[in-house]
């Protein structure tokens, strides 16, 4: 799969901002050396904005690691399930990365959650296109005093980066003024041994699960789903 061009761009400036800090690091070593010393400091100056600019870049490429555009209904994830004790049931998460998770959860549904990430108008304006990121699958009870008295099954997707622009703006949200919007969403569906589910994510940013083909399909009617 082809990477993701716009989300490479913050790695591509900090590189190209790093190359531009190596080559002024040696601008101010030989001014220093032939004693040039005001045109030193001016350079020095100079290599101080290139490298937080070089470092914020490098910065913002970490936090989107792991993000996608959506710029449709997006593919997000294809659900096979199978049953191996009594509402025990093994998972094959494919995500639209192209990888996979093997996860074991406990429950009456599967739930999927995701992060989605919107700009202000301004960003859009330039181009920014809303992204988002898969979190984590887990079980869920129908029973409300089962939910309240069993421990939750959860299994991470994807792993977590170093940094991640979502948790950024929650905790700072005046460091980053041109995101607009930052929220979560989630989609079920029931455990049923041998069903596959395909899950995709709208435009506007909400996941939809729906059966993957038509023995599930027939599965969720039977049950009156």
């Amino acid at each position: 799969m082809l990477p993701d061009i716009p989300a490479l761009l913050p790695a591509i400036a900090a590189a190209v901002l790093g190359l531009a800090v190596l080559m002024q690091s040696f601008a101010v070593r030989r001014r220093w050396r032939q004693r040039r010393r005001l045109s030193a400091c001016h350079r020095g100056a100079w290599l101080l904005v290139l490298l937080s600019l070089a470092l914020l870049a490098c910065l913002l490429s970490l936090s989107l690691d792991g993000y996608r555009r959506l710029v449709a209904e997006q593919p997000v994830a294809q659900i096979g399930v199978r049953a191996f004790g009594p509402q025990q049931w093994a998972l094959r998460v494919d995500l639209a990365d192209g990888t996979h998770e093997s996860v074991q959860l406990a429950g009456d549904d599967w739930q999927l959650d995701a992060r989605v990430i919107k700009w202000t108008p301004r960003a859009v304006s330039l181009g920014a296109q809303p992204l988002y990121r898969v979190e984590r699958i887990s079980g869920r009870w129908r029973d409300t005093a089962k939910a309240q008295s069993t421990p939750p099954s959860v299994a991470a997707l994807g792993g977590d980066g170093v940094l991640d622009l979502w948790q950024l703006k929650r905790r700072y949200p005046a460091w980053l003024p041109w995101v607009d919007a930052d929220f979560g969403s989630a989609a079920y569906m029931p455990l049923i041994d041998g069903a596959r589910y395909e899950v995709t994510l709208a435009a506007a940013g909400g996941l939809i699960a729906r059966p993957a083909d038509a023995q599930t399909k027939a599965k969720l009617e039977a049950m009156d789903w």
